[in-house]
């Protein structure tokens, strides 16, 4: 809540002083105050991520993953199970950032911030639904490597696809607007280009489905 608060302040600071200043390139004119909860999501949602990570990381940490599967013997309903409490309990997270991260931007965007009832609500809704999909992604994945894979999804969600963005090479950019993070910023922004906002929901929900299956795989493998 401390991150999302602060970085909230922090965008809707700069959005003020880039339509006061004195060089008129950077004016950006009135912004909606759920753009500024959703650009600062792109930071918070790591410690988010943690969340889903502990799900099952935590469990292989300590060595209980054996009395878990001993009570529960099919690894599908497990992980299945952990992924429903992960996304649950990140999804009511993100409607309380979403709230904590309007109320920190609003009063600091003056007159250069809109507050549309609507628009804002749904900016919440897609944060939070963006937060529950990566945060089901989370235990598939530390099922798969059984330690925290913070840095891999930082990876996933950020490092690669900007590292394909290359100006000027259309198929890489293309392929970086599959990932996980750079398909959810499309769906939370209502982007129509490079594809409309379901689609980029539809893509980070096949992510976060593979993961699972790739950690169902994993668990019916190997032993605990």
């Amino acid at each position: 809540m401390l991150l999302t608060a602060a970085g909230s302040a922090q965008l809707a600071i700069y959005a003020d002083n880039a339509n006061t200043n004195d060089d008129p390139v950077d004016d950006r004119g009135r912004v909606t105050v759920g753009s500024v909860l959703i650009d600062a999501m792109e930071l918070t949602q790591y410690a988010v991520l943690a969340l889903g990570l502990l799900a099952i990381t935590s469990e292989y940490t300590t060595g209980t993953i054996r009395g878990t599967l001993q009570c529960t013997p099919s690894r599908g309903r497990m992980l299945l199970a952990k992924a429903v409490v992960a996304g649950t309990v990140t999804f009511a997270s993100g409607l309380l950032l979403g709230v904590v991260g309007t109320l920190s931007a609003w009063p600091l965007l003056g007159e250069w911030g809109r507050v549309p009832l609507a628009g804002t609500v749904g900016d919440v809704l897609a944060a939070a639904t963006y937060l529950a999909l990566v945060g089901v992604l989370a235990p598939g994945l530390g099922a798969v490597l059984r330690s925290a894979v913070l840095t891999l999804l930082f990876a996933v969600l950020m490092i690669v696809p900007l590292s394909l963005r290359e100006p000027g090479i259309t198929v890489l950019t293309r392929v970086s607007d599959a990932f996980p993070g750079v398909a959810g910023g499309h769906f939370m922004a209502g982007d129509t280009d490079p594809y409309p906002p379901l689609v980029g929901l539809a893509l980070l929900a096949g992510w976060a489905a593979a993961a699972l299956a790739l950690g169902r795989a994993a668990l019916r493998r190997r032993d605990a």
